[in-house]
């Protein structure tokens, strides 16, 4: 008999996870662990056949999953919506960020700049590119190692700009949250769960992903810096 949920997420819907799976266990007396790494080495783990009963990535990363026949991918639910954030060291001047020619003047000052592996850092890369800046400013850019959040490189002053998920920057000690990008740049990023195909847990893992999709965790994504996805009842 199942009695625990094992699951493993990337960083970014950490604090989210550990929520929900508090208020899941107290509803229904099933408990839920949640391992969190860096999205790619999650999603190899998943592949790789290390036993979880679900996962929680970037939609995307699922679908791969699902492809490959690791996951259940018309189990899928989508369960969060997340944007990006930039921040600066606390104490450090605070640039403007309000409008997209100001957070690209604050880029090409920046002497160094943080971002996070995944796909946020993939797309952020490409703006660069459209920005016709990469190759000057790739110089100065830091890669936080996987599971690394940003604002740990930014509070002991490996970077004086960084861009991660909101979700990762908010509560770090050591750093300002100056706003999300905006909105003509931002880059949102759809979460979603699956259950791993030879679950023993698959009764409680599609309760909880019902569960994790519902307006239930309206305020505690609210709370994480995080959204309801887009077209779900979880408004």
């Amino acid at each position: 008999m199942c009695t625990v949920i094992h699951g493993i997420s990337s960083m970014a819907t950490r604090g989210l996870l550990a929520e929900l799976a508090s208020l899941y266990a107290t509803r229904s007396g099933m408990a839920v662990s949640f391992e969190s790494a860096g999205g790619v080495d999650a999603a190899r783990r998943v592949h790789d056949g290390e036993a979880f009963d679900l996962v929680v990535l970037a939609s995307e990363a699922i679908d791969r999953l699902a492809a490959t026949g690791v996951v259940d991918g018309s189990s899928k639910v989508d369960i969060a919506s997340s944007c990006v954030g930039v921040a600066v060291r606390a104490g450090a001047p605070r640039p403007d960020i309000a409008s997209e020619d100001a957070l690209r003047r604050a880029v090409g000052q920046a002497s160094r700049i943080a971002f996070s592996t995944g796909p946020s850092g993939v797309a952020l890369k490409a703006l660069f590119a459209r920005w016709g800046i990469a190759d000057e400013i790739a110089p100065r850019l830091v890669q936080a190692p996987p599971g690394m959040p940003v604002g740990a490189l930014l509070a002991r002053g490996d970077a004086e700009l960084g861009f991660q998920q909101m979700s990762e920057l908010l509560g770090v000690d050591g750093i300002v949250l100056l706003g999300p990008l905006p909105a003509p740049v931002q880059i949102t990023t759809l979460f979603s769960a699956a259950p791993v195909h030879g679950s023993t847990c698959r009764i409680g893992v599609n309760d909880f992903l019902r569960f994790m999709a519902s307006t239930a965790g309206d305020e505690t994504r609210q709370r994480h810096g995080l959204r309801a996805p887009p077209g779900s009842s979880a408004r």
